[in-house]
């Protein structure tokens, strides 16, 4: 019983924690790295400025640990889309399926991390915290479209990965601004667009 308590107060340490930073994510999106306050933060997680600074010390603080945790979902989303997968042998419509679901899934999850990293007055160093993640995106996109059209030149191979990716991020604003009965439906349409591109590709 003793070892029991310690580890519920742990878990509602953790929970705390992802709630606060759940508010920070909104407040810096909506009112940008500079004007958002700690006491905006704490209010918006429903907490004291008092019991915010027992888990973060500073607003810098608050800004590492988001960037840490969206960078570490989004490299796991990214994971899941392209680890394990013969994409040579995928049927079209089932590669969109394995790489888009989960992709999309992390920005409809966190709908403040491309306002927030995509601010002029974030730190530079915390602005930077996903462009790794980023590269090795288009990395895999790369490689994939190595296995789906291996006699690609490599340049034209690279400007069609950027091409992907360009596309795909310009559509995610639409699927996570929509009701979630809509998401479903506009879902489908990002897939039809990147797979007319894909087809082009393949049929070269």
């Amino acid at each position: 019983m003793p070892e029991e308590r310690p580890r519920r107060r742990q878990a509602r340490g953790e929970r705390r924690m992802a709630e606060i930073l759940d508010a920070a994510a909104g407040v810096f999106a909506e009112a940008g790295f500079e004007r958002a306050t700690t006491n905006a933060i704490a209010a918006a997680a429903g907490i004291s400025p008092g019991s915010l600074y027992q888990f973060f010390p500073n607003k810098p603080a608050l800004a590492q640990a988001l960037a840490d945790r969206f960078v570490t979902e989004m490299d796991t989303a990214h994971r899941t889309a392209f680890e394990g997968a013969d994409f040579a042998a995928l049927p079209l419509d089932e590669l969109l399926d394995r790489v888009v679901d989960p992709i999309l899934a992390f920005n409809v999850d966190n709908p403040g991390f491309k306002a927030l990293f995509a601010r002029p007055d974030m730190p530079r160093d915390l602005a930077a915290a996903a462009q790794p993640i980023q590269g090795a995106l288009l990395g895999r996109i790369e490689r994939l479209l190595a296995a789906r059209a291996p006699g690609t030149p490599e340049p034209e191979r690279a400007r069609n990965a950027r091409v992907l990716v360009q596309v795909f991020q310009g559509l995610v604003p639409l699927v996570v601004a929509a009701p979630e009965e809509e998401r479903p439906a506009l879902t489908v349409e990002v897939k039809r667009v990147l797979g007319g591109y894909l087809r082009t590709i393949e049929g070269r």
